[in-house]
């Protein structure tokens, strides 16, 4: 299948997912075991070659970002335990070049992240120009796991007046323009919630502590987060009713089945690009001549 068919297809497939005005967003609306029109019997192996162009696609475009070098792309993932994020990452950019790729995962803060903001560790990390940024978890724990458990929001050293009733309107409004900070400096942002059911995160969970292979896996802390459940699904609504835009949306993909899951984002990275119109850079008289050149004096020997 040729780009263009690919990048068509790519649209239609991430469009029901995007969220770019958040105000009327409801989670309830999206079933996390959505498929479209794909069936888990039929049209499962028809995904899997989807995604398998895709990365193809996928890789083009990301040679195009590198060489035209005036664009960055970040990706940031968030989710509940076991929702995929990992292996999402790992099918859907198989295919990118590792030299224009940078990967970093946000795991709990350590003491010197906490003497600083916190944006700040994230923004030490920002994709270069002509590279794709990917961020497994980010900035958006701070109104997430911290408003869930409001004890870490009192290990950050805030001074006690900031840590008042409008904190995390403050902390959507600071992501807001700082998103659109990126947006004008030519840092494409895109954000991935892959939203996994809870009766699906249990079978996961349970495969892990049944196959010894998947011990390593599981963490206790990873069961006692489910008692949180509603109170996370209520954080996430509000994160996207408040942070979705136009330039920087959000893709809620349904995480039940991971085969789809990844076709989903696939789809999502891949429109991203394309919409950049991205080209090879023209190669001007000078360097045609330089190259010219070097052509004859290799020919000679």
């Amino acid at each position: 299948m040729k780009t263009k068919q690919i990048i068509k297809r790519a649209r239609k497939l991430a469009k029901p997912f995007r969220v770019s005005k958040g105000k009327d967003f409801r989670l309830k609306d999206v079933d996390p075991n959505d498929t479209l029109e794909f069936t888990k019997e039929q049209d499962k192996p028809r995904a899997k070659e989807a995604l398998t162009s895709g990365i193809l696609a996928l890789a083009e475009l990301q040679d195009k970002l590198y060489a035209q070098d005036k664009w960055a792309v970040l990706l940031m993932f968030q989710a509940m335990d076991a929702a995929g994020k990992d292996g999402a990452i790992e099918h859907v950019m198989s295919g990118v070049n590792p030299q224009g790729c940078q990967v970093y995962s946000f795991k709990s803060p350590s003491a010197e992240d906490l003497d600083h903001d916190y944006l700040w560790r994230c923004m030490r990390c920002m994709p270069n120009r002509g590279h794709i940024g990917i961020f497994n978890r980010s900035y958006y724990e701070e109104v997430l796991v911290v408003r869930v458990h409001p004890e870490f929001l009192k290990k950050q050293k805030l001074p006690p007046k900031l840590m008042d009733k409008n904190i995390w309107e403050d902390r959507f409004e600071d992501i807001r323009n700082f998103e659109e900070y990126l947006t004008r400096n030519g840092v494409i942002v895109r954000k991935f919630f892959l939203h996994v059911s809870k009766k699906e995160q249990k079978r996961r969970f349970l495969e892990r502590i049944n196959d010894p292979l998947k011990n390593w896996k599981f963490s206790s802390n990873d069961a006692a987060e489910r008692d949180y459940w509603d109170n996370y699904m209520d954080a996430y609504e509000e994160m996207i009713q408040e942070t979705a835009t136009k330039d920087a949306p959000w893709y809620v993909v349904p995480a039940d089945n991971k085969w789809f899951t990844r076709v989903v984002v696939a789809a999502a990275v891949i429109e991203t690009l394309a919409d950049l119109d991205l080209a090879y850079p023209e190669v001007g008289e000078d360097k045609l001549k330089e190259l010219a050149a070097a052509r004859k004096k290799l020919l000679s020997k």
